[in-house]
């Protein structure tokens, strides 16, 4: 390959280097699939609670966002959520806010 085309080829995928999310619905963020896994255990499979647990499947994604974030600063009072959310970044919680709420309700 000629050397500017190298520069070209890597200059044009710099965007997707640079964004987690480039190019990806939120439905297709591997990674914060991976992230979500660990709630089943209480929000059930891709977040459809069971029962007497809060669903977070088709919610708001500002709205999830929010929530994990109160938790994670410890404005909102949590029996464990607080220490689930210290373990992410603001970015890693936006992602899976809308991973959550791209998730279909049933």
């Amino acid at each position: 390959m000629i050397p500017i085309l190298r520069v070209a080829a890597a200059a044009a995928c710099l965007p997707a280097l640079l964004s987690p999310l480039a190019g990806h619905a939120a439905a297709d963020d591997r990674q914060a699939r991976v992230w979500a896994a660990t709630c089943a255990a209480c929000h059930g499979t891709d977040g459809r609670a069971q029962a007497g647990m809060t669903s977070l499947a088709g919610r708001d994604a500002g709205e999830l966002y929010t929530l994990l974030s109160e938790f994670k600063s410890g404005v909102r009072p949590a029996t464990v959520m607080h220490q689930h959310t210290k373990g992410y970044t603001d970015d890693e919680l936006k992602r899976l806010a809308n991973w959550f709420a791209a998730q279909s309700k049933n």
